[in-house]
């Protein structure tokens, strides 16, 4: 591959397997707490659990990283997903919530370690190059995120030859591919550096004074807000389309279907995104992905008010929600690559990840109880919020951003 590092290719490899294993499993968490518990709003706790997982776990790897570099830390939260995978399976066999809970935070390892990646793919790359570097690792999970979710049923009759429950089946497909993604990771070059190559040794920031920066300059603070409430749309609708659908009597094959599409929707265009934050500056990505979202929003409130819910609108509104994620993730990952003085940038990297998944989780925790009292009309009117929030914080960083163009990288803070 002409262009690309060797690192790169591992990342890319890695991605590739973590994607598929999470998608695997991701399809039926919900559908598996559910049938343990006999509890609707059970769904929506365990889909939170792996982004609770996620969001705990983003900003150790990002202070692992800075310590012992990102071969360390990327293999471990690949490995601990694969762990978390099989953890999974004993709970399912003892039919235990509590154990099936733990077994999925830790497959949400693989999560903040794929997330991880993007930053790593970044740091030896030149800051004109960012948004192309970052993509293209994001664009690698779409093969194995778009296979993932139709492993669900030829998964649960592997499951059922192992004489297990049908639903635990996907995981152990996702066990192999963490186990993969966990090999191709521990071969990145030992201590990846977690500055760009040649750039000044600076002392990193801690955690407090990174948060302080940001919260008083828009344009980074602005960026970690549009990673987050991304995240916090695509999961609040995301994970409970599955049961929705399943108490529409779509069959798993269908919702297969659909969560392939949405996750092609999240990482299918990314190069495309990447390129347009290099050439005309992130927040034109940024912008072009709150319309998405306005979109994706509206279709589903369509389908919620329907008479009968229509697998055309759930494909178009999941694939757009997966398009505005993208465009939310890629525009703010890059605007905070190139906005973030070189001593606060990787604690704030870490933390926004941490962020984006613990609001994710809270989402999913919502989620649940939300769908079963107000149906998924509710469920998208909570993504309506979400985006105002976005709207709020753009107010001020946008007048301050430069269009078209990069953000000029701030000095190291004193």
């Amino acid at each position: 591959m002409a262009g690309v590092s060797a690192n790169q290719v591992r990342l890319v490899t890695a991605q590739l397997f973590s994607g598929a294993g999470i998608a695997s499993g991701f399809a039926v968490g919900g559908l598996l707490a559910e049938e343990i518990t006999g509890k609707t709003a059970m769904a929506g706790f365990a889909q939170m659990s792996v982004i609770l997982g996620a969001g705990l776990i983003a900003y150790p790897l990002a202070a692992l990283a800075g310590r012992k570099g990102r071969r360390t830390a990327l293999t471990l939260g690949f490995g601990t997903g694969l762990c978390g995978a099989a953890i999974v399976l004993l709970a399912v066999a003892l039919a235990f919530l509590p154990l099936l809970m733990l077994g999925m935070m830790m497959c949400g390892a693989c999560t903040a370690a794929g997330l991880q990646a993007r930053y790593a793919a970044v740091d030896t790359v030149r800051p004109e190059a960012a948004g192309r570097a970052m993509s293209i690792v994001v664009w690698a999970t779409t093969i194995g995120s778009v296979l993932g979710p139709n492993f669900t049923e030829p998964g649960a009759k592997l499951g059922e030859t192992f004489g297990m429950n049908p639903l635990a089946g996907p995981y152990l497909i996702s066990m192999g591919a963490f186990a993969l993604a966990t090999l191709a990771a521990s071969t990145l070059t030992k201590g990846m550096a977690a500055a760009p190559s040649g750039a000044q040794a600076v002392e990193r920031l801690g955690l407090r004074d990174a948060l302080r920066y940001a919260g008083g300059h828009p344009v980074p603070l602005f960026a970690m807000v549009t990673i987050i409430t991304g995240q916090m749309m695509m999961t609040n609708v995301m994970v409970m389309t599955p049961v929705h659908m399943d108490h529409q009597a779509f069959s798993l094959a269908l919702i297969g279907i659909v969560i392939s599409v949405h996750i092609a929707g999240m990482y299918g265009l990314s190069p495309l995104f990447g390129w347009v934050a290099d050439r005309w500056g992130p927040g034109v990505v940024i912008v072009c992905g709150g319309l998405v979202f306005v979109m994706s929003i509206l279709l589903g409130i369509l389908d919620a008010l329907a008479a009968e819910s229509s697998m055309t609108l759930l494909t178009i509104a999941l694939m757009l929600l997966g398009v505005g994620w993208s465009m939310f993730l890629i525009g703010g990952s890059a605007l905070l690559t190139v906005s973030a003085p070189p001593n606060a940038k990787l604690t704030l990297q870490g933390a926004s990840d941490s962020a984006m998944n613990l609001g994710g989780a809270l989402m999913a925790a919502l989620a649940g109880p939300v769908l079963e009292g107000g149906g998924f009309l509710w469920i998208n009117l909570m993504a309506c919020v979400v985006l105002a929030i976005t709207l709020v914080f753009a107010v001020r960083a946008v007048p301050l951003m430069r269009w078209p163009g990069r953000e000029p990288v701030p000095a190291a803070v004193e």
